[in-house]
């Protein structure tokens, strides 16, 4: 869109947005362009800690510090000049809690979308007496009929969330002033202000999606869930701008002062528009810490059974479709830290990602018969259960490493499928023109493999780990008036298109029938063997 951008008023393709994609696993700050183009960037880890009752948690205080060090990093390589940044924006992982006090500090630990702590205290509050899908009969309907979706039965969302704390940490409760997402909790620390909108508050299912760009908290759903409506952000429109940046954020951050913030995306919304999938029914597949599959569309869909629904979208007019597998790029860093490179000395030192390719490599499609499910911290779509985990199948006395790390990018790969047919159930259309974004899209051996299990074409953008902060830069662009839609699938071009192999596909065909009756076969046992834990 260079070309483009030339023409339109008062916006120049050098113009740059401070982007900060807040991932599980730590912030990616960015300086996009307008026409898509990452100037420069950084990535500093942010360690989740998993407790022993269910809890996922992190630092709300490590994240900006992170983000400040990634700045100053960048600044002292000079690579942007800091006139040039025309707006903030700020992506990210949701679902999230982060209880902030009247001042706008946080006052405990933020609350993963991994943390299902409050699982029992969610059964009982949406379910009682005879249910749907773990919920009564009236909140079912009415969730559906005004939200789209539901809270989920497991605990592992805001609602969860939030009835943990009121009951197992009541100090941190009465210390909480308002309930904020992750992304909108770094808006507060860029602008000082406490706002969400209909997007990013999506996750606690308290509007009415009936209507796009809603600004008012359903009171129905409000009492459903049990919230404390004193304890909600303002709403402002999706397409807004919160603020301007504050002097001392700017400070920190080394950029120039009053440039508008805007209003922050779910990562689901970025990875659209930085995948550049932003026609209807055009997919995009995330490989990232987790992983996803997701469309525009313009109607309203909802399975609570498969655990989906479709969302106000960052496009005007639409709606989005959201599903989850946790654990997608964590299982292999998980195979890699914990299995073939342990910090307990047992391993044989620090592999790349890229050198787990390369064993696995050395291995045909199906692994040699081993399959791996990769249900580490249980299941959201399209089967919801906290009591899976995962586990490798059918290890042979000549299974080793190579087999092993290959079934688990193959697993990866049978989940999205899962994940992918079920999604086309619940928008009523065949998504079409997959684009595949994320840090697991990097490798090539990993995109040959979804291609050969989905047995369809991906399409691979340039930069995939960054697709966020381009998505996120292009809404920037969008809000303030600088970008229009149509610039937009064009700021994110396509790298490579890897295409299905019919031998490897017919042997992935077979291994996914059996993959997807793995949950229905051990839930059981999955259930006897983690109930302590779950509580």
């Amino acid at each position: 869109p260079r070309e483009a951008l030339m023409g339109a008023g008062g916006s120049s393709p050098d113009d740059l947005v401070f982007a900060v994609d807040l991932g599980t696993g730590g912030p990616k700050v960015a300086y996009v362009s307008l026409a898509g183009e990452v100037v420069d960037h950084e990535h500093q880890r942010v360690e989740m800690r998993t407790l022993a009752d269910g809890g996922a948690v992190e630092d709300p205080d490590e994240w900006w510090s992170a983000i400040v060090e990634s700045a100053l990093r960048i600044a002292a390589r000079g690579s942007v000049p800091p006139e040039r940044v025309v707006a903030a924006a700020c992506t990210g992982q949701w679902g999230s809690t982060v209880p902030v006090d009247a001042g706008g500090r946080a006052v405990g630990d933020c609350l993963l979308w991994l943390d299902h702590r409050g699982r029992r205290l969610a059964r009982d509050r949406l379910g009682g007496g005879p249910t749907v899908a773990g919920y009564r009969p009236r909140a079912a309907v009415e969730w559906i009929r005004r939200a789209g979706g539901a809270p989920s039965p497991e605990g592992n969302d805001p609602l969860g969330h939030r009835l943990w704390l009121r009951r197992c940490d009541p100090g941190v409760y009465a210390e909480t002033a308002l309930f904020l997402e992750p992304v909108d909790y770094l808006n507060l620390r860029l602008t000082g202000r406490a706002a969400a909108t209909q997007a990013t508050m999506t996750l606690s299912w308290l509007t009415d999606n009936r209507a796009l760009d809603a600004v008012d908290y359903d009171p129905v759903l409000v009492e459903l869930a049990g919230a404390d409506a004193g304890r909600l952000p303002e709403l402002l429109p999706i397409r807004s701008i919160v603020g301007p940046l504050t002097d001392d954020a700017a400070g920190e951050l080394g950029l120039p002062a009053g440039i508008p913030v805007v209003t922050g995306l779910p990562d689901l919304h970025s990875a659209a528009l930085g995948s550049g999938a932003v026609a209807d029914h055009h997919g995009h597949v995330v490989v990232g810490t987790s992983a996803w599959v997701g469309c525009h569309t313009p109607r309203k869909r909802t399975s609570l059974a498969h655990q989906m629904a479709t969302v106000p979208a960052a496009v005007p007019d639409r709606y989005v479709l959201a599903n989850n597998h946790d654990t997608g790029g964590m299982s292999l860093e998980w195979l890699r830290d914990r299995v073939v490179a342990p910090s307990d000395g047992g391993g044989a030192g620090a592999q790349t990602l890229a050198d787990l390719d390369a064993i696995a490599a050395m291995v045909a499609p199906g692994a040699g018969g081993v399959m791996f499910a990769p249900w580490l911290k249980g299941e959201r779509s399209p089967v919801a259960d906290t009591a899976m985990r995962a586990s490798f199948l059918n290890l042979g006395i000549d299974s080793g490493r190579p087999e092993m790390i290959r079934a688990v990018l193959e697993g990866v790969a049978h989940q999205v499928r899962w994940m992918l047919e079920a999604s086309e159930k619940v928008v009523r259309r065949p998504l079409r023109e997959l684009r595949v974004v994320g840090g697991g899209a990097g490798s090539d051996l990993w995109c040959q493999i979804h291609a050969d299990v989905l047995g369809r074409p991906v399409h691979r953008v340039v930069q995939p780990l960054l697709a966020n902060v381009r998505g996120a830069a292009l809404f920037a662009g969008l809000v303030t008036g600088r970008l229009d839609l149509t610039m937009v699938e064009s700021a994110a071009p396509v790298d490579r298109t890897f295409r299905p192999d019919p031998g490897a596909a017919a042997v992935y065909d077979e291994h996914h029938r059996v993959f997807v009756g793995i949950h229905r076969s051990q839930r059981r046992s999955y259930h006897r063997l983690n109930r302590r834990r779950r509580g």
